[in-house]
């Protein structure tokens, strides 16, 4: 059954950011875009590189190692070497909370 597990302050993540955060033993990367907060799983699926050190351009994160590109919504790939989705996890801001859904 999923929970929720609350893992920062909305303030403290900027437009534009990605920060790294553990829920349920997962490494998570909140990426905020266009105001809203997004979580993906924080590795590339091409080649198991973390994306926190990527850059968010728009709303997909490009893997700094060989540029592959996520969508941080859905977690679909959209630009190769990668072509296997990352994994994504709901996400409610409650209060100024943010809080991932994971299982």
């Amino acid at each position: 059954m999923p929970q929720s597990v609350a893992v920062g302050q909305d303030s403290e993540l900027d437009e534009g950011a990605v920060k790294v955060v553990e829920a349920g033993g997962h490494r998570i990367a909140l990426c905020k875009y266009d105001g809203t907060v997004y979580a993906i799983d924080d590795v590339c699926t091409h080649d198991r590189g973390p994306l926190d050190q990527g850059e968010l351009i728009g709303g997909e994160i490009e893997c700094p190692r060989h540029g592959a590109r996520f969508d941080v919504a859905t977690g679909r790939a959209t630009r190769l070497p990668a072509i296997q989705p990352v994994r994504t996890y709901p996400v409610h801001v409650e209060d100024g909370v943010i809080k991932v859904e994971v299982e």
